[in-house]
């Protein structure tokens, strides 16, 4: 298999605090601290790690009412994106390229800093991502 994983799932929540409190509660996860996110100053994000290499990034936007649109299984709509997480470097690559020929994706690597991604969208429409964690540097790749 290339993949070892889903990496992060993200959504939209009305009350990120008493999300993060189930969380923490629940499964011991650890929640991050708030962050302002988006371009409009009307978004915050909060990272909730659920495992090793995998969170919940927990988006509130003003005025957006979707958390409160409560439907039953397969009538609750589409996932805003996922991300999942590549094996090795060496799969990242294999999977890029597969998406690439595919014409699923422009192949275009992302670094945030610690990871690098590429974004994809599936047949149905829906967009996701892969991620790797960058190499350790040595002392000798500067």
């Amino acid at each position: 298999m290339l993949l070892n994983g889903i990496n992060h799932l993200a959504l939209i929540s009305g009350d990120v605090e008493r999300l993060g409190d189930f969380y923490r509660g629940v499964f011991d996860a650890e929640v991050g601290p708030t962050k302002p996110h988006g371009d409009d100053g009307g978004e915050t994000m909060t990272v909730i790690a659920i495992g090793p290499h995998t969170e919940l990034n927990v988006v509130t936007i003003d005025g957006n009412h979707e958390p409160d649109r409560q439907t039953p299984m397969w009538g609750r709509g589409r996932i805003d994106h996922f991300g999942l997480q590549a094996a090795t470097t060496g799969a990242f690559e294999t999977i890029r390229q597969r998406l690439v020929a595919r014409g699923a994706s422009d192949g275009a690597v992302n670094d945030f800093g610690a990871v690098l991604s590429v974004f994809f969208r599936d047949p149905d429409g829906l967009e996701g991502e892969v991620l790797v964690q960058k190499p350790a540097r040595t002392d000798d790749s500067v």
